[in-house]
């Protein structure tokens, strides 16, 4: 298995660019489904979620080309209905050619979807949607399948109980080729479904309010191929800023929307952070202590549940007590023993995290249990003393582009070591 190993205390330098964001890639992938013309997606970041939702949209017969950092997909009109189980089981973000498949072909056969186990992400609200439009729902040996009317998909009012990004996402693929009019209601507005809606506009489809709690969709008869750009990846960025603040270091990080970040750069400037934009660029520099913080995670534009981890390893070492919130997901605090391993002092009182301060971490072997774990332990790392061995690397490059690379070029002391041995302290009991 491969491992990353970090030997911490170097005070990070220099600048690094973003890639772009997987969490607007995986949905423009999914929405070639909705038309038998090319679509190009580019700034799209090489990961093992990419490929995945690459696989899946093979198998379901669409023709998908990947060069560096593009995607061309062009999908027949007879595409398998139904996606394998191997591939679904992967990755929760698959389930999103649901509403793709079933808005232009009629029917949709998903198995249950997997993912990083960070607590329940029910899929309810992507079936009430699809309900809402006139599908047919049925359930059972693990898969869900979805059956529009012999006419379609008809436009509908969605209320969203909760404002789900993914079933937001999901939604909004199933209403553009709807016969009528949907409005979703308490929709999510993360900057990834307003990329979604822009190439959907620029397909073809009638999309407004994307970015706002309602969006109104205008169901077309068919859309056409486009050309998108997708936007900077707003976790990956500020993951480098944790990395900047808690190495006391000073960092240009190219690529960014600003506007993205707000949450990010103002708890960063709570916490005593200096930081200056510049068009697409931020720059990050701290010196001297760090400040506790208070944290709740919120749906956009609150503070990121996908940054909760990386600035509980900041705030591990901050000077005072912090107090984080996790209001999105039951089962994010799975990072809180492997940060313990190296020192942290942290305690859990059910969705809130304690966090006292300590001088500073130790290096140990530790392990990632999820995407943003793995990112929390190396920010960690970073500022340890001494060495650090993060196994369960995989995890990571599902949402990190050449991470060692990237923070190699600030100067970190940083390498991949394919065929670690995992020591039996590194992780115990972690799955």
């Amino acid at each position: 298995m491969d491992s990353i190993l970090i030997r911490g205390g170097v005070r990070l330098s220099g600048r690094v660019v973003v890639s772009g964001a997987k969490n607007a890639a995986l949905p423009a992938i999914a929405a070639a489904l909705l038309t038998g013309d090319e679509v190009t997606i580019s700034g799209v970041p090489a990961l093992d979620d990419v490929d995945t939702m690459c696989e899946l949209l093979d198998s379901l017969g669409v023709s998908v080309s990947i060069t560096p950092g593009r995607v061309r997909l062009r999908a027949p009109r007879a595409a398998a209905k139904q996606a394998p189980y191997d591939l679904v089981r992967r990755m929760r973000a698959s389930f999103l050619v649901a509403g793709p498949l079933l808005a232009r072909f009629g029917a949709a056969r998903m198995p249950m979807p997997g993912g990083c186990a960070i607590g329940s992400r029910p899929i309810n609200l992507h079936l009430k949607a699809f309900a809402a439009m006139g599908a047919d729902l049925a359930t059972g040996n693990g898969y869900i399948e979805a059956v529009a009317p012999a006419a379609g998909l008809r436009g509908a009012r969605v209320y969203l109980d909760y404002p789900s990004v993914g079933a937001t996402e999901n939604a909004m693929m199933a209403a553009v080729l709807a016969d009528g009019i949907t409005i979703i209601e308490n929709a999510a507005q993360e900057p990834e479904v307003v990329d979604l809606a822009n190439l959907l506009a620029a397909m073809g489809a009638k999309v407004r309010g994307a970015g706002t709690a309602v969006i109104k969709i205008e169901g077309v008869d068919e859309l056409h191929g486009a050309a998108h750009t997708i936007i900077p990846d707003r976790i990956e960025a500020g993951t480098y800023m944790a990395a900047a603040a808690i190495t006391g270091g000073d960092v240009i990080i190219d690529n960014v929307v600003p506007e993205h970040l707000a949450a990010t750069m103002s708890k960063l400037r709570e916490a005593g952070a200096v930081i200056e934009t510049q068009g697409s660029s931020l720059r990050v520099s701290a010196s001297g202590d760090l400040q506790p913080l208070d944290i709740k995670t919120m749906p956009y534009p609150g503070f990121p549940t996908d940054l909760q981890a990386q600035f509980m390893a900041l705030l591990s070492i901050a000077r005072g007590t912090s107090i984080i919130t996790e209001t999105v997901f039951e089962n994010r605090f799975m990072h809180v023993d492997e940060l313990t391993r190296m020192g942290a002092k942290i305690k859990i009182d059910g969705r809130s995290a304690v966090v006292e301060g300590v001088e500073a971490l130790s290096g140990a072997p530790v392990r990632a249990t999820d995407l943003r774990a793995g990112a929390a332990l190396v920010v960690a790392a970073l500022a340890s003393r001494g060495e650090t061995e993060i196994f369960g690397v995989g995890h990571i490059d599902r949402g990190y582009e050449a991470i060692e690379r990237k923070l190699g070029a600030l100067g970190a002391v940083i390498e991949r070591r394919t065929d670690a041995r995992e020591s039996l302290a590194a992780g115990a009991g972690a799955s």
